[in-house]
């Protein structure tokens, strides 16, 4: 199955419309290596190594259609929206493309980094595949539907009920259902995250909501103990029993994924005794190579009967630091007494586990778990679908064709702490121990910079970039902590590249856990250190907020 360029779907949109000419900022090439110390070995023959996709890839929903598989995720205020990947071993995993590519169909103007689109769910009728969703501060619930994953896909139809993480089950009848995170009964929380999970009968036909709206889950697993953000719900069926598998404990260290089970789609749903069916809260935080905040799951049957999880979780460097935010792992699911669990109480999410008994995939062209290094030469006719944009760019300010070899940026006014759509192009941090560099062309303009970010949200990032000063071109590290004089962005080193000005500047960030080290070079392999040792945690879901990971990645600029 072909993907679907991302530049290709952005340009052939009638909405983008092109900036005023005038000189850019050009990039050679990118390059990331990741090298995690808890993935320094590679898995061996017939294992795989988890996180299956490594970095800011949280909740993921998965269906199957024959032997081939697919997963989406959840994208947040970044553009395109919702990856779509395609696997046939459900360990390797290919980008498709994205459900949310042209700018007309969804509306991220001014939204937050964590706002917008939560906890897609796609499923799979009739030759259609359908993907319920939420937008977050800008919409409400949507369907989205396509016959072929890797796009196009439709414009929204509004669902119009309240609440969040929509999932649509078909039954063997035919008939659909969406199950979803809803207010409690009465709209009256008897404690703080006290929700519900509500159910209602779906038509696919007319794309619609009928008949009543019941709740089936009220509070969670025991109400009496005052459960809390029961969420991310999945109905499916397994023989004459149908399953309802949701997260609970909010999505922090005490996440975890719990399960109900009914003879009738409407319940009564009977928790299971033994929830929850996966968590890590109980475990030595000081162990090795911890995975933390596991649930959020979906779970999906192999053509031989067995049943695979796929979950999300976090690999904190230090305490509860993580900068790589909530990633997608894999693990078997074990039936008893007509139950599934995922782990066992106190178990660890093992690193390198036994591979399901499938065909093989390919590698992906881009690798997406393991340590691995990734290098963009910007030389093809479209942009990868690793990059990303900070909201829905709504001006074609990038281009690979105006220096063929290279990507330009235009500098636009628009900062990285702006609520707009800056000149940023990024892709997921997804190691601890990391290194990216690229080359970039010196800015012709004095007051335009351009450079290489490490960005979290508009209040916590680092900016590596070079400006021009009159007659001097200056390198200069740019944070924004959240705490720096009312979280306003600060230059916090700078240095004067020494005459002649070269035409071009290499750039690199390097980062061992919570360090960060931040250094430049005139010529090819003669670096100086701008800044070492710098607190990274910043970039820290702890730190920062919010439901996202970190993103690297390259910013132009007008200076204001």
């Amino acid at each position: 199955m072909k993907a679907i360029p991302l530049s290709a779907l952005l340009l052939a949109t009638a909405s983008l419309r092109a900036e005023a000419t005038s000189p850019s900022v050009a990039f050679d090439w990118f390059e990331y290596t990741g090298r995690d110390p808890a993935l320094a070995s590679p898995a061996p023959a017939g294992y795989y190594s988890n996180p299956i996709l490594a970095g800011f890839y949280p909740d993921p929903s998965i269906c199957r259609v024959g032997e081939d598989y697919y997963l989406v995720n959840s994208t947040f205020a970044y553009f395109p929206g919702i990856p779509t990947f395609h696997s046939r071993d459900l360990v390797h995993w290919t980008q498709l493309g994205h459900v949310v590519t042209r700018p007309a169909q969804l509306n991220y103007d001014g939204l937050g980094v964590s706002r917008g689109i939560f906890a897609p769910s796609i499923s799979h009728h009739a030759g259609t595949f359908y993907l319920v969703c939420t937008m977050v501060d800008a919409g409400g619930n949507f369907l989205m539907t396509a016959t072929n994953p890797a796009g196009p896909w439709s414009d929204p139809v509004w669902l119009g009920f309240d609440g969040i993480d929509p999932s649509i089950f078909f039954d063997d009848d035919g008939r659909a259902w969406l199950v979803n995170n809803g207010p409690p009964p009465d709209n009256r929380p008897l404690y703080d995250g006290h929700r519900a999970i509500w159910l209602q009968e779906f038509d696919a036909r007319a794309a619609k909501l009928t008949g009543p709206r019941e709740i089936i889950v009220n509070g969670g697993t025991d109400l009496s103990q005052h459960p809390i953000w029961i969420e991310g719900p999945h109905l499916f069926r397994r023989g004459s029993w149908y399953y309802l598998i949701c997260a609970e404990g909010g999505t922090g260290e005490d996440h975890s994924e719990v399960v109900f089970r009914s003879q009738a789609v409407r319940g009564p749903f009977v928790p299971f005794a033994r929830n929850p069916i996966l968590t890590q809260r109980t475990l030595d935080p000081r162990r090795p190579h911890p995975v933390t905040c596991t649930g959020h799951a979906d779970l999906v049957a192999t053509p031989d009967g067995a049943w695979w999880a796929v979950f999300l979780g976090c690999r904190p460097y230090e305490g509860n630091l993580y900068n790589t935010g909530r990633e997608t792992f894999l693990l078997p699911v074990t039936w008893t007494d007509d139950w599934p669990v995922i782990l066992g109480p106190n178990q660890p999410v093992p690193l390198i586990v036994a591979a399901p008994k499938l065909s093989l995939s390919p590698p992906p062209p881009v690798p997406l778990n393991g340590n691995f290094t990734w290098r963009d030469e910007f030389d093809g006719p479209a942009l990868q679908p690793v990059w990303s944009f900070l909201r829905t760019p709504h001006a074609t300010w990038f281009s690979l064709s105006a220096r063929p070899g290279a990507l330009t940026l235009q500098p636009r006014p628009i900062a990285l702490h702006d609520r707009g759509n800056p000149s940023f192009l990024g892709r997921r941090q997804q190691h601890a121990h990391f290194t990216t560099t690229t080359a970039v062309g010196v800015p012709t303009v004095a007051g335009e910079s351009g450079g290489i970010a490490a960005f979290q949200n508009e209040t916590h990032y680092f900016f590596l970039g070079i400006r021009r000063l009159d007659s001097r071109l200056e390198v200069f590290l740019e944070r924004a902590s959240g705490q720096d004089h009312a979280g306003a962005p600060q230059v916090i080193a700078r240095a004067e590249v020494s005459a002649p000005v070269p035409a071009q500047v290499y750039l690199r960030i390097e980062a061992r856990g919570r360090l960060y080290s931040f250094s430049y070079a005139a010529r090819p392999d003669e670096w100086r250190m701008l800044k070492d040792d710098e607190d990274g945690a910043i970039l820290s879901t702890a730190v920062a907020g919010g439901f996202v990971g970190a993103y690297v990645g390259l910013h132009a600029r007008v200076e204001r």
